[in-house]
Order: C-alpha cells, then sequence, then structure tokens
C-alpha cells in the first residue's frame, strides 16, 4: 500500500524584521499537509482528528478558501481555472489545525497539481487579525526549491507599509518541508520569515504527541503576534493605516522567477 500523501510536520516559525527596527522572535508550531482527497478518510480513521465537528485537532472548510464553507478543492480549482491551468490532480493544503475548536493561520500554502500529478501552482493564503483573507496564486515549475515572487496587494501587519514585494523560498513538502517568505521594499530586505518542518505520519499517536508539545497552539499564535506587535510599536513603530481588501480574493501572479 502507497503511503498517504497528508503528514504531520513539527518545526519552527522565525522572524526576522531587519528596518527600521531589528526585531526577531521564534516559536514551534506543528502544520498538516491534507490531501484534500484523503480529509475524510483521515478524519474516519483518526479518533483525535474531525472534518467540520469539534475536536481535539480539526480541520474546517470555512476556514480556508472564501470562507464560505465550500469545498476546498472546488475553490482551489475556480481559481486555476481563473488562471488558465488544468485541474484534476491532487490539491495538498499545509496548515495548522484547529486546536480545541480553537485556529488561526497567518499563511497557509497550497500545493496545486495537474492531472500527471507535476507540481503546476502555489497558492499563499493570508489571513490577518483584522477578519480579512487574501491569495497569491502562482504558477510553479516542478522543481525540488521554489524561487517565486509577487507584489504586496494585501494589509497584514499594521507596522509593515503596502509597497513591498514578497519572495517565495519553497522546499515542497517531503521528509521535510520550508516556506520562507522575504518581505523587500525598494531599499532592499524588510522582514525575513521562515517555517521549517520534520515529517511524520499522521496517526493518532502522533496527533497525541503534537499535541501535548503545543497545547495552546492557536492561542500562543494570537498572543505572540499581538505580544510582538506590542513590542514592536513600544520600539517607536508606527502604525499604517489600512486599506480596503483587494476586489479579488485571488491575485493571480505571472511565473516570474524570483532571484536566489
Amino acid at each position: 500500500m502507497s503511503r498517504p500523501a497528508s503528514g504531520l510536520y513539527a518545526g519552527v516559525v522565525a522572524h526576522a524584521r531587519v528596518k527600521p527596527r531589528v526585531h526577531r522572535l521564534r516559536y514551534r508550531v506543528f502544520m498538516l499537509l491534507l490531501d484534500l482527497d484523503e480529509i475524510d478518510a483521515l478524519a474516519a480513521r483518526l479518533r483525535l482528528f474531525a472534518r467540520n465537528r469539534w475536536g481535539l485537532l480539526s480541520f474546517h472548510d470555512a476556514d480556508h478558501g472564501d470562507g464560505s464553507g465550500g469545498a476546498p478543492r472546488a475553490w482551489a480549482e475556480a481559481q486555476l481555472r481563473r488562471a488558465g491551468l488544468p485541474t484534476g490532480g491532487p490539491i495538498r493544503l499545509l496548515a495548522m489545525p484547529r486546536v480545541l475548536g480553537l485556529g488561526f493561520n497567518p499563511l497557509s500554502v497550497w500545493f496545486c497539481h495537474g492531472p500527471d500529478g507535476a507540481l503546476s501552482a502555489v497558492i499563499y493564503a493570508v489571513r490577518n487579525t483584522f477578519g480579512q483573507r487574501h491569495g497569491y496564486l502562482i504558477p510553479a515549475a516542478p522543481e525540488p526549491d521554489l524561487r517565486q515572487a509577487c507584489d504586496k496587494d494585501f494589509y497584514v501587519s499594521p507596522f509593515m507599509d503596502m509597497d513591498l514585494a514578497y519572495r517565495f523560498r519553497i522546499r515542497p513538502p517531503g521528509e521535510d518541508v520550508a516556506i520562507g517568505v522575504d518581505a523587500h521594499d525598494a531599499a532592499g530586505l524588510v522582514l525575513a520569515a521562515a517555517f521549517t518542518g520534520r515529517r511524520e505520519t499522521i496517526d493518532d499517536r502522533a496527533l497525541l504527541r503534537a499535541w501535548l508539545g503545543h497545547p495552546w497552539m492557536t492561542l500562543g499564535v494570537l498572543a505572540a503576534i499581538h505580544w510582538e506587535a506590542l513590542k514592536i510599536w513600544l520600539k517607536g513603530e508606527r502604525l499604517r493605516p489600512r486599506p480596503p481588501a483587494p476586489a479579488q480574493g485571488v491575485t493571480i501572479v505571472e511565473p516570474v522567477r524570483a532571484a536566489a
């Protein structure tokens, strides 16, 4: 029997802000890589994982896509069709689950494959603490490591300008995964953020171990966001006004390779 595509990745999130004021943070989290066609089978097999209902760890359709609660695959394939890309292949979502009913994903990453199984696009789905969400879809070549880029269209942190560009450095999920996001202004690097994790098989023992190691992960992430924001504010950083969210829920990006 072939190994399921879904897996658990425990690792570390690190942020390093380099200007105008230096600020760093680092904390442990775990994420689930969920093949959208395997979620129901996982929920049926596992006692500690549920779909669209309360559980120790759970996946809720409304946490992803456009927030309507519709099928995640239908939402992702609608974006692929908008981008002129084929549909019907595997789609795998790297995101934090809800923990005891609470969930928040600052960034979740959709790995979209064509019917031949090759990686065809990545959707970077971003949420802010103001209840807004936005995605960036970037066509991708099936390379061991991806370098992608796009302009910032969506307000995330009140301490970051809007006229920034993102550079993504991705090692797609395998035995490990690495998601790097650098924010640049016209003069250079402003912020470098990354998640790195090692794969484990998803079973009840691994889920329990992950939860015991991160029992307050969702609250911890939200608390960390606000605590770090307070520290940045105390360092003298000014607040940026929040513009309206983009009219389109997903920005389709031309596949320009980012600089190494």
